[in-house]
């Protein structure tokens, strides 16, 4: 973990909601896809937990969606504004695990870990197929970036406005991959999970109060006893869930 200051480069709205800020400062501690920041804002007591979207060299991209005080707050913030961050939270997706036809699935909310993980994927060589999966068409964000990447990439809308109709394990129906690495709400991972036919990577979204293990605020149950989303996540092994 590092705590510096950051350098608001750009802040743009992506679609209703949804955001992009990149920031410049030192993004030694991140070192793997699936790890958070903790940014401090003007006049909240809590840091908010964002996963990281991208990094490349001192330049780090979060995605977030506003949808309480802290996230309108950063909605709002202008280009130069100064944010203190504690970066390298949590661990992340093992690269190692995924084979070499990884399938990855992004939620909503969850598509921006999977960015930086396709990435890291694809300069190992590894064939990269991804899932997203929104409610409906003016939702979707990023479907360009990751096909700009080299992956194959399969959108899922509820409504059918887009893509496949209905959900992330509708458009999973026929595909061959090696391992599946997925964040979104827990009701996707469920699903996902009873669709799964290789071994898999879930990142679990939780409420987080300090993000590196102090408070135990989003302590979770696995099949090995309590563990700290913050800390020992959020990324978990298929196994180690209590489905």
């Amino acid at each position: 973990m590092l705590q510096s200051d950051f350098e608001l480069v750009s802040n743009r709205q992506l679609t209703p909601g949804m955001y992009e800020m990149q920031l410049w400062g030192d993004t030694s501690a991140v070192t793997a896809p699936g790890q958070f920041v903790e940014i401090a804002l003007p006049g909240l007591y809590l840091r908010r937990p964002i996963s990281v979207c991208n990094v490349q060299g001192n330049k780090l991209t979060l995605l977030y969606k506003s949808v309480g005080r802290g996230t309108q707050a950063m909605a709002d913030l202008s280009r130069g504004a100064r944010l203190n961050l504690l970066t390298g939270l949590g661990n992340g997706y093992d690269l190692d695990a995924c084979g070499d036809r990884p399938l990855l699935i992004g939620g909503g909310a969850g598509v921006p870990p999977m960015y930086l993980l396709a990435r890291r994927l694809i300069e190992r060589g590894r064939g990269v197929t991804v899932i997203l999966g929104f409610n409906t068409a003016e939702e979707i964000f990023y479907e360009d970036e990751f096909r700009r990447l080299g992956a194959r990439v399969f959108v899922a809308t509820v409504d059918g406005t887009r893509g496949v109709r209905g959900f992330v394990t509708d458009a999973m129906v026929g595909l061959d991959y090696s391992h599946i690495c997925a964040c979104g709400p827990l009701p996707m991972l469920r699903a996902v999970n009873a669709a799964c036919i290789t071994s898999a990577q879930f990142s679990l979204e939780e409420r987080m109060g300090c993000g590196f293990g102090a408070c135990m605020g989003c302590t979770i149950e696995l099949k090995s006893g309590p563990k700290r989303v913050c800390k020992d996540g959020p990324v978990f092994r298929r196994e180690e869930l209590p489905w």
